[in-house]
């Protein structure tokens, strides 16, 4: 855990009401929290709570209606994005998916390469370097979206439902995998998910959000020891937390 450390994120008051008929749809009621660096945040709750629309607004996609966000970073702050869908590039192979970022930065092609390799190699894709698109279980796309959002050294690492197109014995791979990546790279992490369980293994605080208008109903810190296996999903103090997600859903 790292809630010691200054924040590299507050929210306040953030609200969100999209244009819908006469009255339009108030899909976020005034939000606050605050991020600290390295941070892995979960946000859960019911459908239609607004999860995805408070991700999509802290990435700066969606437009607050009212309320303020604020970055404490001496830089403007760089996002890495992986939706449900790995949207990859049909016809770039896995090394220059990856690529992908640093070409737009104009990076050099020494440094790119070199780049491209450490991801490769942290995202366990190693042999697969030429492989396309179409070539690639699900859970290796979404592991190349993971490395593309990463390898630009990002502040902030926004997940939205990351692994909810995929089956639930490759859904279980990729938690641990997940895992292992935040150990290694230690960025900060907000991620949707409708998954309790998800929430657990790999979350240091879970945002519950509300029915419509989502507001945060509950933030709970998970004191659950780190490095996470599967089975302490069994244990005692697991159950206890999955109790208390469950009924500030309900």
């Amino acid at each position: 855990m790292t809630g010691r450390l200054p924040p590299i994120l507050s929210a306040d008051q953030l609200s969100v009401t999209f244009a819908d008929g006469a009255s339009g749809l108030h899909a976020l009621g005034q939000v606050s929290f605050e991020v600290c660096p390295q941070e892995f945040i979960c946000l859960l709750g019911p459908s239609g709570s607004g999860k995805s629309t408070l991700l999509r607004v802290l990435a700066g996609l969606v437009r607050p209606t009212s309320g303020e966000i604020r970055f404490h970073t001496d830089h403007p702050p760089r996002f890495g994005v992986v939706f449900q869908q790995s949207n990859l590039m049909p016809w770039r192979t896995v090394r220059q998916n990856i690529l992908l970022p640093l070409q737009l930065q104009n990076t050099g092609q020494t440094s790119a390469q070199e780049k491209v390799n450490d991801m490769i190699n942290l995202v366990g894709l190693q042999g697969f370097e030429d492989s396309l698109p179409r070539d690639l279980s699900g859970g290796m796309a979404q592991r190349v979206a993971l490395a593309r959002a990463l390898i630009h050294d990002p502040d902030m690492l926004l997940l939205d439902e990351p692994f909810g197109s995929l089956d639930a014995l490759t859904r279980e791979r990729m938690w641990l995998e997940l895992s292992n990546i935040w150990q290694a790279s230690r960025k900060t992490v907000i991620m949707v998910t409708h998954s309790i369980t998800e929430a657990l293994l790999l979350a240091d605080r879970v945002l519950v959000l509300s029915a419509r208008p989502g507001k945060i109903k509950l933030d709970l810190s998970v004191d659950l020891p780190r490095p996470r296996q599967e089975d302490i999903r069994y244990t005692e103090d697991f159950g206890r937390l999955a109790r208390q997600l469950k009924q500030a859903i309900e």
